[in-house]
């Protein structure tokens, strides 16, 4: 699934694939902003991405299909 994290004051967002359900990351990026916590969630590389909640400007999490690249059969 890809995530896109807006920042505030940062021209560029933070964009990252994972391989969590969109419900798992709506449950963290929600609990670290009622805590005024860290965001913290694992891309699909293992690398780990640290947000602090109150930096965060948006969160648009996209779909859970795969997209296929190459040229296979249609």
């Amino acid at each position: 699934m890809d995530i896109e994290l807006g920042i505030q004051n940062v021209a560029r967002p933070v964009n990252f694939s994972t391989d969590e359900s969109a419900d798992n990351v709506s449950q963290a990026i929600a609990q670290a902003v009622a805590d005024n916590a860290t965001i913290d969630l694992t891309d699909d590389k293992g690398r780990r991405i640290i947000v602090p909640a109150k930096a965060l400007g948006y969160a648009i999490i996209g779909s859970e299909t795969k997209h296929a690249v190459g040229f296979g059969t249609l």
